[in-house]
């Protein structure tokens, strides 16, 4: 306890340390070779850790980015207590290999289904990346919303910032960092719970909660990793998931072109810099306050063009606005715009990319509603039972044994009923009593079909239809071939 007391105190006494395009700070005796350059913006020229505390610019897209956020965690706690159908809105009931959305349950099976529905997400992420730019990261992202309004705000309560941010005013004491600690144990336990919650159904994990952890040692497993997990990265990691650990900020490169939305400095407005008030000569409106590097989240200066690790916050926005507001110069010095449009250029967001994402994503769209709404109360495969392909009884009757997957996706119990169509003459039996399967119940069921010896003669292979229907009167038809003498 008392080494994780020491790292937090000296992540929160290391928050006064130089901005970004600061020189890099070096030790005389390290045995490191200081970078020319900054690395990232979490780490100085030594390689050693640099903590990021950024100020709060509370403008009008932090106030919508705070509302986004209480909905999004409302919803995130809120959505597997929901019930649709009896059953629950979402549900991974990955040992059971169950997967419910809104009513509908998912086997593995579903390959098909599931392909196309990570497809159509596939797409629209690709499509809203291209014309809004990082929109998910810095307003949607888990990983955003719950550091930036939920444990940054924690540190600023017990830093003495609160409702300003950046360096923290009280001095560091223990006491303080262990309240501080255990506020956050109990934040990461709750939020382990709900995700665990995801996969179990709420009731079964009320029943865990009031048992010991020996009758659900597997299921405790996992939420303690989970609050392991959530503790590292609110604690230590934060800002660097997004930098060195998302694959999306590098993804961005491929999906972005020149006329994405995006978070820019418009360099043609703002330059020369200067500072002071008043703009004498031919100096730009930017008056080189430092605001938008202090209160970016992961550290960067907007100011030197689009970064990977710019995740679309718009805190720089309302930093720089209130500012221009102060020295009477209009707003937008960093603003939403493109490329383009900052260099005078076309501002429409048609272009190729901009049709094909969305076409792909309503074909795929219209192809997973498709295949649901022709989804059977029941999946039934045919499979050929092992060992000879067929047999001639005494009776000059000509038999074949079959297998038959059944898998129930109706939400009550049925039986189920098996009929020769084609050919003409044979018939179709269960060779044990007729199957009976529970909601979700799947079973591997023998079929005998019958029929005179002369359906193969000639050919040796007859081709046949069996139909196949449950009590509620759902039916299915099967292909298969018959097999027998020439």
């Amino acid at each position: 306890m008392q080494l994780i007391v020491e790292a937090i105190m000296s992540s929160q006494s290391s928050s006064s340390e130089p901005r970004p395009d600061s020189p890099p700070q070096t030790q005389l005796d390290s045995p490191l070779i200081p970078a020319g350059e900054m690395v990232l913006p979490t780490l100085h020229g030594d390689g050693s850790r640099r903590w990021i505390n950024p100020a709060l610019a509370q403008g009008k897209y932090w106030r919508r980015r705070r509302n986004l956020a209480y909905a999004l965690i409302a919803f995130f706690v809120t959505l597997p207590h929901l019930r649709y159908g009896g059953k629950p809105i979402v549900l991974l009931d990955i040992a059971a290999r169950e997967f419910t959305f809104f009513g509908h349950t998912f086997y593995p099976t579903d390959t098909p289904l599931v392909a196309l529905l990570m497809l159509t997400v596939f797409f629209t992420v690709m499509f809203i990346t291209a014309v809004g730019g990082r929109l998910w990261c810095g307003w949607g992202c888990p990983q955003t919303v719950y550091l930036e309004f939920l444990f940054r705000p924690i540190d600023r309560l017990f830093a003495g910032t609160r409702g300003k941010g950046g360096t923290p005013k009280r001095s560091v004491n223990a006491f303080l960092q262990v309240a501080r600690l255990l506020v956050y144990l109990a934040c990461s336990l709750f939020l382990a719970h709900t995700f665990l919650s995801y996969f179990i159904g709420t009731e079964e994990l009320s029943k865990w909660m009031q048992l010991s952890p020996l009758k659900h040692p597997q299921a405790f497993g996992v939420m303690a990793v989970a609050t392991a997990a959530l503790m590292y990265n609110f604690l230590f990691f934060r800002e660097q998931l997004c930098m060195v650990a998302c694959p999306y900020g590098r993804f961005q490169s491929v999906m972005l072109d020149r006329k994405s939305l995006i978070v820019t400095y418009d360099i043609h407005r703002g330059e020369p810099r200067h500072k002071g008030r008043l703009v004498t000569g031919t100096g730009g409106d930017c008056i080189d306050c430092g605001h938008c590097t202090a209160v970016c989240p992961t550290g960067i200066d907007i100011r030197n063009g689009l970064q990977m690790e710019c995740i679309h916050c718009t805190q720089c926005i309302d930093a720089c606005n209130d500012v221009m507001e102060r020295v009477k110069k209009p707003l937008g010095l960093i603003r939403y715009s493109s490329q383009d449009a900052l260099d005078g250029n076309s501002k429409g967001w048609f272009r190729p990319r901009t049709f094909i994402y969305p076409a792909l994503a309503l074909v795929t769209s219209t192809l997973f509603v498709l295949v649901l709404w022709t989804k059977f109360s029941f999946d039934a495969r045919v499979l050929r039972s092992p060992g000879v392909p067929y047999t001639v009884l005494s009776s000059r009757t000509l038999q074949n044994n079959f297998r038959i997957r059944l898998v129930n996706r109706s939400q009550q119990r049925e039986t189920y009923q098996a009929r020769i169509l084609v050919p003409e003459g044979a018939t179709a039996q269960w060779s044990d009593v007729e199957p009976e399967l529970n909601p979700g119940e799947n079973a591997l069921m023998p079929l005998v079909i019958t029929g005179p010896v002369g359906l193969t003669s000639g050919t040796g292979s007859v081709d046949g239809t069996l139909e196949l229907s449950d009590s509620s009167g759902n039916k299915k038809l099967l292909h298969l071939r018959l097999l027998g003498p020439h």
